[in-house]
C-alpha cells in the first residue's frame, strides 16, 4: 500500500455559490458547502501508481487541495485484479472523506465473480463519472483486411479458430469487448492472454497475435507510425487523431458502445449534502483548462455531470458483460 499526501493541514468547506454547468453535460446544481473538518479526503486506487485511475487521482486531488486547502490522501489499494481496494471503501465509514476512484474493473468484477464481498449497487453511492477512453480494434500488417466487413470475412470465411486476438487478461473490458464482438458476428478466435497492454501491443506488432481491443491512447503512436492499423473505434463518433477511422455502428455492427472509464464513488449513506457538494467541486474542476489538458494527455476524455451518470453506466455495464460472460463461460482461475 502506497499512500501520499497533497497539500497542507488546512482545511476548508467545498463552496458553492452559483449554478454549476459541467463540460460536457450542462448538468447544473446548488449545494450547501460541506461541514468543516481537520480530516483529510482518502482516495482508493485499486491499482498501481502510474496508472491512469491513479494519475487521475493525483491530479484530482492536487486540485482539491489548490482550491480549498483540503488535504487529500491517494491511496494504492492492489490485489485480487481491484477487489480489495473496492471492499476497502464499500465497507469505509460513511463520513464523506473516503472516495473510490473507480474504473471500468468495477462492472466487469461484478459480472465476473458471484463471490464479491460486496454488493456493487447496494455498497456505493455514485459522485460522478469523470471520464472516458474509447476503445479502438487494431490487428498487425500482416492481416490483410483494411475494414471491419473484410476481418470478419477473412476470419469467417477463410480461417476459423485460427485467428487470434490479444487482452490485458482474462476478464479485462478488452477481452470482454472482444467476446461480446465474437458472440455479435458469430466468429471463433483464439484468446491470448497477457499480463499486461503493453506486452500484449508488442506482439500484435511483431505478428504474434493478429488482433485485439486496445485503448485509443495506448494505440496512437504504433497506428500513426505505420506499425499497425486501426480498423473501428467503439465509440458514437470518430476520434480527432483519426477522423476517417469509422466507428462500429457505421462499420454495420450496432453493439453496445464501450468504453474504458474512470469515476468517483463513495460508500453507501454518505450524507446526501456532502455528496452534492463533492460532485459540485469535481465538476468545477473538470472544466478547468489545465485538468482538461492534463487529462487530455492521459487519453480520457471529460465527462462530469450528476451522480446518476455514473450510476447508469455501472448498472447497464453490469448487465451487458453478466450476459457475455454467462454465454462464453468466461471464469477467473
Amino acid at each position: 500500500m502506497k499512500s501520499t499526501f497533497l497539500g497542507a493541514v488546512a482545511l476548508t468547506a467545498f463552496i458553492v455559490t452559483s449554478p454549476l454547468f459541467t463540460a460536457s453535460t450542462g448538468f447544473a446544481q446548488t449545494t450547501a458547502p460541506l461541514p468543516p473538518t481537520t480530516a483529510p479526503l482518502q482516495f482508493v486506487v485499486p491499482s498501481s501508481p502510474g496508472t491512469t485511475g491513479d494519475q487521475l487521482a493525483r491530479l484530482i486531488g492536487a486540485k482539491i487541495t489548490q482550491r480549498t486547502g483540503t488535504p487529500v490522501m491517494v491511496d494504492n489499494r492492489l490485489g485480487a485484479g481491484g477487489l480489495i481496494g473496492i471492499d476497502a471503501v464499500a465497507k469505509a465509514t460513511p463520513d464523506g472523506k473516503t472516495f473510490l476512484f473507480s474504473a471500468t474493473a468495477f462492472s466487469t468484477l461484478a459480472a465476473l465473480r458471484n463471490d464479491l464481498p460486496y454488493d456493487p449497487i447496494k455498497n456505493f453511492s455514485p459522485v460522478i463519472l469523470l471520464g472516458t477512453s474509447p476503445l479502438v480494434f487494431v490487428v498487425n500488417n500482416a492481416v490483410p483486411a483494411q475494414n471491419m466487413k473484410e476481418f470478419v470475412d477473412y476470419v469467417g470465411k477463410q480461417r476459423p479458430n485460427t485467428v487470434n486476438y490479444a487482452s490485458p487478461g482474462v476478464g479485462s473490458v478488452h477481452h470482454l469487448t472482444m467476446e461480446m464482438f465474437l458472440q455479435y458476428t458469430g466468429l471463433q478466435m483464439t484468446h491470448v492472454p497477457y499480463k499486461a497492454s503493453a506486452n500484449s501491443l508488442t506482439d500484435i506488432v511483431a505478428g504474434h497475435v493478429q488482433s485485439g481491443f486496445v485503448v485509443l491512447q495506448t494505440a496512437t503512436q504504433l497506428v500513426q507510425s505505420g506499425k499497425m492499423r486501426m480498423l473501428a473505434i467503439m465509440g458514437t463518433g470518430h476520434a480527432a487523431q483519426f477522423p476517417t477511422t469509422p466507428t462500429f455502428i457505421e462499420s454495420g455492427y450496432s453493439m453496445p458502445v464501450i468504453n474504458a472509464w474512470f469515476g468517483i464513488s463513495a460508500p453507501a449513506n454518505v450524507p446526501p449534502n456532502a455528496l452534492n457538494a463533492f460532485n459540485a467541486e469535481i465538476n468545477q474542476i473538470l472544466k478547468l483548462p489545465e485538468v482538461q489538458l492534463g487529462m487530455q494527455k492521459m487519453g480520457v476524455t471529460p465527462s462530469g455531470g450528476p451522480p446518476e451518470k455514473l450510476e447508469t453506466l455501472v448498472k447497464n455495464e453490469i448487465k451487458i458483460w453478466s450476459q457475455v460472460v454467462k454465454k462464453a463461460d468466461i471464469t477467473l482461475e
